[in-house]
């Protein structure tokens, strides 16, 4: 969730190498009316169509409806931004609910933004964002999800944040567990993105409910301005090292995606080598869809990414 999603945050508050099927096999598939057979489910994280649903030409209770209808995609992932004063609404979590079901669509994940920084080294302040986010545990549980995904932001040296992030957050996967909802963290930017550094907080916590959520772009660890987000990344983590050191600890994964070549294949991520990695770390669970780019449509955008998974994935499954 990087570029645009931090600006509307901010005003809120060598291990597959050589492999089979590269981009030049991937432009050669053909798309059949058939969805190809794969080692993972789709998913379409509520981002993609962001810019909707800030300009108000979507609203959030319509999202499960359309991902169905205009993608064909049955797991839907929301951001709470887009209903962040509903989190306690059991009437409007029933409605939402309700046309899920009606839709043939299943809630997979909460995505969880503005609720305070689990890894601060203010103790008050960390508690405070762990009770932030009880709500959205609640919530998610409401809604048949067994997921919500949360940051681990901290200011402060990586040792410092780590053990900050290690306490907050197992805090808060001890409240998951007694509701039975996985709380997972995203490489969202700084510390966050670096593998090493999430998967040691991982492997401190030591708890079935709580892991990551690996998006195959966000992986800037250094950028000019303050904060994980902002001004221009100056240093990077290697994205294919990077998803694997988390994979092991995944209960989703994010296809982050900005721009496509003339064959379709992502210009910023090799999706035969990064999905050969998911498959290998033995992951069968849901991929969700994840465009940012701004040179076509998100519309276009949702379908290109599709089409690229599907692909991608059927050449390696």
């Amino acid at each position: 969730m990087p570029t645009n999603r931090r600006h509307f945050l901010q005003q809120l508050g060598g291990l597959a190498a050589g492999i089979g099927a590269g981009p030049s096999a991937l432009a050669s598939f053909a798309s059949t009316s058939t969805a190809p057979k794969l080692f993972f489910e789709i998913s379409l994280a509520q981002w993609s169509l962001h810019k909707a649903l800030f300009a108000k030409k979507l609203d959030n209770l319509d999202f499960p409806l359309v991902a169905k209808r205009d993608y064909g995609i049955g797991a839907v992932e929301y951001v709470n931004q887009f209903f962040k004063d509903k989190a306690k609404d059991e009437k409007y979590l029933a409605e939402l609910l309700k046309r899920c079901h009606d839709n043939g669509v299943k809630n997979h994940l909460i995505m969880c933004d503005a609720e305070g920084s689990l890894a601060s080294l203010n103790d008050k302040e960390r508690l405070q964002a762990v009770d932030n986010h009880y709500k959205w545990v609640d919530a998610a549980k409401f809604l048949g999800c067994v997921t919500i995904r949360v940051n681990a932001f901290g200011e402060g040296s990586a040792e410092d944040v780590q053990k900050a992030a290690i306490d907050g957050l197992g805090r808060l996967g001890e409240y998951g567990a007694k509701v039975g909802i996985n709380i997972i963290v995203e490489n969202h930017g700084g510390y966050t993105s670096n593998g090493v550094w999430l998967s040691g907080v991982m492997k401190a916590i030591n708890k079935p409910n709580v892991g990551t959520l690996p998006d195959f772009g966000n992986f800037c660890v250094k950028r000019d301005g303050k904060g994980p987000w902002e001004g221009k990344c100056i240093e990077e983590y290697d994205r294919y090292k990077g998803v694997s050191e988390l994979m092991p600890f995944a209960k989703g994964a994010s296809a982050k995606t900005y721009d496509f070549d003339a064959a379709g294949n992502c210009v910023e991520t090799d999706y035969a080598k990064m999905l050969k990695i998911v498959r290998d770390a033995g992951f069968r669970g849901y991929v969700g869809i994840e465009f940012e780019g701004d040179k076509i449509s998100e519309e276009e955008g949702i379908r290109k990414t599709k089409v690229l998974l599907e692909k991608a994935g059927a050449a390696i499954s």
